[in-house]
């Protein structure tokens, strides 16, 4: 299986918050991974999505989906990918964890399922370092806890 993976990844939390997977690079796929971060998140109003230059990033159906959900486009230089860095490390570590060493899954229903396990792992159990050596979700759910305005004085 030749699939591709989408991702939209919190840059704060580096939780994965949505992603789809086909055996296409199409528009279609981009905006199911849009979508599906939008069910996670309930809504993505006023959230900046950081893209590459593909096709399937500069079609006017994901600019459509862009604005559907709220979204800002955000698209670095051409030949600069200062901003795709966490998507691109992010991606790479994908590949290495989950073919460790192959060249491709013997089948489409064998990638599917090794891509939900490290995709659930990766947001459920492992470790950040830029995170304190916690887990996306850990992180999300101890920033939620600490408050971030001070008690007025007496």
């Amino acid at each position: 299986m030749a699939g591709r993976l989408a991702t939209v990844i919190d840059l704060a939390s580096r939780r994965l918050t949505g992603w789809a997977i086909a055996d296409h690079m199409r528009t279609g796929l981009v905006t199911d991974a849009l979508a599906a971060a939008e069910r996670t998140r309930g809504s993505l109003a006023g959230a900046v999505m950081h893209t590459d230059h593909g096709a399937q990033y500069t079609s006017r159906a994901f600019a459509d989906a862009c604005r559907q959900a709220g979204v800002r486009q955000s698209m670095s230089a051409i030949g600069s990918s200062a901003d795709n860095a966490l998507a691109e490390s992010f991606n790479a570590t994908f590949k290495r964890e989950t073919l460790q060493g192959r060249k491709h899954w013997s089948s489409e229903r064998e990638a599917r399922l090794d891509a939900f396990h490290w995709l659930n792992r990766y947001n459920t159990r492992r470790r950040h370092s830029s995170l304190g050596q916690r887990s996306p979700i850990a992180h999300e759910t101890a920033s939620k806890t600490t408050s971030t305005t001070l008690t007025p004085a007496a």
